[in-house]
């Protein structure tokens, strides 16, 4: 069995390091004197007057913050703010994953004017995020509730909340039947 060589001290190999530095010699700092202040001319009365009378530059204004987006009507502020949280109960769903666009569209149309003629208040749609977050569904959606057939009946869209599909699903809000 072969031995292991013997370590040395960390405290020997500094002295090792350390036998042929030699220190330096220590000097006394010296205060240094303040530097005289540099006499300063005066201005000339004309460029003071200048100065002084100088209009400021107009800055523009600062950006307005995004205001709130006011309820449509028939909708009350408390009902806008519940819709947006997920509150409200889910009256229908649909799952339009692994739909062609032409079949989920049709789909689609024919789940509101069904959801209208129950007096569903309001909808989930689910469409999935696709690949990468960028699925034609979800990007489509939106377009047909406003363009569909039921475009008048829909009040409000919003992404729905994590727990019921997050940014792959959309609530519906739809106008109540008078």
């Amino acid at each position: 069995m072969a031995r292991r060589p013997a370590t040395v001290p960390d405290a020997h190999l500094f002295e090792l390091a350390m036998r042929d530095v030699v220190p330096l010699k220590r000097r006394k700092a010296r205060a240094k004197p303040a530097p005289a202040p540099a006499a300063i001319p005066a201005p000339e009365p004309a460029v003071r007057r200048a100065a002084v009378y100088m209009p400021l530059p107009v800055l523009a204004p600062p950006p307005r913050a995004p205001s709130r987006k006011a309820p449509e009507p028939g909708l009350d502020k408390n009902t806008a703010r519940r819709f947006e949280r997920g509150e409200l109960a889910i009256d229908s769903a649909i799952d339009l994953h692994g739909l062609t666009q032409a079949r989920a569209h049709e789909a689609l149309d024919a789940f509101v004017g069904n959801a209208v003629k129950a007096s569903a208040r309001v909808l989930l749609v689910v469409t999935g995020k696709g690949r990468q977050g960028e699925g034609i569904l979800r990007k489509h959606v939106p377009e047909w509730l406003k363009l569909g057939p039921h475009a008048s009946r829909i009040l409000r869209l919003a992404s729905a909340r994590i727990q019921h599909g997050g940014d792959g699903a959309y609530y519906v809000l739809l106008r109540r039947n008078r």
